[in-house]
């Protein structure tokens, strides 16, 4: 007898507790609308962000090519004044030096 009173005290406290839990959590459904609303949503976060993702990574890659050609024309700079250098020289060497002997 006690056993099935035991019993009955834990079923009560068991329902007890659930009539609680759902007094204080209620369930909600997840109805159409609510799907609508989310899918917009996510929707909406995907035409705003794709352009700027977009153009952040054109610019990216337009800013390594930059890169590379202004790497290549300060060689050529460098590669041209060296090479003013060498024709001044011969160009003195030419006019002032081979006259002279």
């Amino acid at each position: 007898m006690s056993d099935e009173i035991e019993q009955l005290e834990a079923n009560d406290k068991a329902d007890l507790l659930e009539e609680i839990d759902e007094a204080i959590n209620p369930k909600m459904m997840l109805d159409k609308k609510f799907l609508a609303y989310v899918l917009f949503s996510i929707l909406f976060v995907l035409v705003v962000l794709f352009p700027k993702i977009y153009i952040q990574q054109q610019i990216y890659f337009i800013s390594r090519d930059v890169a590379k050609l202004k790497g290549e024309y300060d060689g050529l700079k460098e590669e041209n004044r060296l090479i003013s250098s060498s024709v001044e020289s011969i160009r003195f060497k030419n006019q002032i030096i081979d006259p002279l002997f």
